[in-house]
């Protein structure tokens, strides 16, 4: 998962990048408070975001899928 705050009156700049760049199959969401989060299940990742798009690095984390037990 990746997780971004937009800089000021960037928000949909970075969504764009982030839709541009994620892969094709990642999930992207947008917050009503300016983040952008992608959840990419392939591990493949996002390049450097430009840094005049956010507020801060970006956070991410490695996940493992669970499965539910039967």
């Amino acid at each position: 998962m990746w997780e971004a705050k937009a800089a000021p009156e960037r928000a949909a700049e970075l969504l764009a990048w982030a839709l541009e760049h994620a892969p094709p199959a990642a999930r992207v969401y947008r917050s009503s408070d300016d983040r952008v989060v992608v959840i990419d299940e392939t591990g493949t990742g996002l390049p450097d975001a430009p840094p005049e798009l956010i507020a801060r690095p970006p956070h991410a984390w490695p996940f493992e899928r669970v499965p539910r037990p039967t």
